[in-house]
């Protein structure tokens, strides 16, 4: 069928497939360095008591069958090591079935993954990266040329990115309807980059003209996508550009790189490709299939975009192969940060020598300026966001993290940036407390050397320690 291919987006499936393994092998390196503090056998939501009472058709993974930290490190380091040969062209190497095969492998591997990663995974960006890495599989290699249906599809997700984003801002805080969202944004941010302080403090104009910009490009461009070129691959490429400025100026784990590969699918690259190899049958019906499964199951996401009561990064079945999107349908104006802390005393009192435990990304001391992380992701110090918005947030993991302090557990410290106890002398008490954080003045930073300014607000936690500890002087 000579419509169901376009080589003219042979160059472009080259560089989306590249850039989706690139991802695929940072979220894979998220999961084996982290997993054992937060899902792991001793972790602070194990996945062994969660699949003991999860059945295996809510939740599809490899890890219901069986469990251990050891094949839980084993499939991580797997997909790492299969996502490295996709990045380097193994996938072009073999045939075509064998190419799928290999695209299916990640696919399934990370899936397990999400479908036990409890509250540490439940990211609108594991669905999506799970949607585009199913699409993936069927996007073939060098035997055949791109099928259009699936490039079709891409670009039906992408817009289901862009523009269900934009509609939960409209609906959402008003903040986004007066172009004033941004006034806050940079500083509210669940993880602020090393340019986010910058971002700030630009004039409140050019706030206004980011957010007019922004649903410019969620609500009418992705319309576009599906218009002839060059159109379309001017609208992905203003996609591109926007999400760039969201990469300078926060971290947004993969969010915003997943997003960027999606909107490199639509794009015409220049190629001297010009007819398209015979494509089997077999192959063409495999994937008319797909598609019709995936237009069928649609229906929801559709749905719940135009409705007035759209949610936000929501799964409508266990294999997340349709989901809905969209963040910050509501900005905080105010940022409140969990500071944890610990002491060596026996008894605890205001005054005894309470020592900080500093987070790798989230703010804690103020002289510290925020780092670049994303694409990586530091799924504690997002969750630790959300705590400071409401303990209700943090209820099934934090005591979890405050016990394992007590203990000084290493895989647990190694989450963290600095542990102000040795490793053989662990706290006898640990506390939380609540507090306001604000970036400081062009001024204040000067005479100061600070970048954030923080005001206490109240007690988060009591001191606690160990059940069974002896209280010592």
């Amino acid at each position: 069928m000579d419509w169901f291919t376009d080589p003219g987006y042979w160059v472009s499936r080259l560089v989306f497939q590249r850039a989706l393994a690139a991802v695929y092998l940072v979220a894979f390196l998220t999961a084996a360095l982290q997993f054992r503090a937060l899902l792991g056998e001793r972790g602070m939501l194990p996945i062994p008591r969660y699949v003991a009472r999860v059945p295996f058709r809510r939740a599809p993974s490899l890890f219901q069958l069986r469990y251990s930290d050891r094949l839980f490190a084993g499939c991580a380091w797997a997909g790492c090591a299969v996502s490295a040969a996709l990045l380097a062209g193994a996938d072009s190497e073999l045939p075509l079935w064998a190419g799928m095969v290999l695209w299916l492998v990640p696919w399934a591997l990370y899936l397990s993954i999400v479908n036990v990663g409890q509250t540490w995974y439940a990211f609108g960006w594991e669905s999506l990266l799970l949607e585009t890495g199913f699409l993936a599989v069927f996007l073939g290699n060098d035997e055949v040329a791109p099928p259009v249906v699936v490039l079709f599809l891409l670009r039906w997700i992408l817009f289901r990115v862009e523009f269900g984003a934009g509609l939960i801002k409209m609906r959402g805080d008003a903040c986004w309807r007066s172009l004033t969202c941004l006034h806050y944004h940079h500083e509210t941010q669940p993880m602020p980059g090393p340019l986010s302080w910058f971002f700030h403090h630009l004039p409140g104009p050019v706030h206004k003209a980011e957010v007019a910009a922004n649903h410019v490009t969620q609500l009418l461009v992705p319309f576009l996508l599906f218009t002839p070129q060059p159109v379309a691959t001017a609208a992905a490429s203003l996609m591109i550009l926007t999400q760039l400025w969201l990469v300078a100026s926060g971290n947004f784990s993969w969010l915003n790189w997943i997003t960027i590969v999606l909107a490199v699918s639509a794009l015409r690259l220049p190629t001297d490709r010009r007819t398209a190899p015979p494509t089997p049958l077999w192959y063409e019906v495999v994937v008319l299939a797909v598609a019709a499964l995936l237009l069928f199951l649609s229906y929801r996401p559709v749905v719940n975009m135009v409705s007035r009561r759209q949610v936000m990064n929501r799964s409508f079945d266990p294999l997340h192969l349709v989901n809905t999107y969209g963040a910050f349908g509501s900005v905080s104006r105010i940022r409140y940060e969990v500071v944890v802390e610990g002491t060596l005393d026996g008894t605890p009192r205001e005054e005894s020598d309470w020592r900080e435990y500093e987070f790798k990304g989230k703010p804690g001391d103020p002289r510290h300026w925020p780092r670049q992380f994303a694409p990586y992701h530091l799924r504690l110090d997002w969750l630790m966001w959300f705590a400071a918005l409401s303990p209700a947030y943090a209820g099934d993991w934090f005591g979890g993290l405050v016990e394992r302090l007590l203990e000084n557990d290493r895989d647990t410290l190694r989450l963290l940036r600095r542990s102000p106890f040795p490793p053989d002398e662990p706290p006898r008490f640990v506390r939380a407390r609540l507090f306001r954080y604000r970036y400081t003045s062009r001024r204040e930073l000067r005479e100061t050397g600070a970048c954030w300014e923080r005001t206490y607000v109240r007690e988060y936690l009591p001191p606690t320690r160990l059940a069974g500890a002896v209280q010592r002087p």
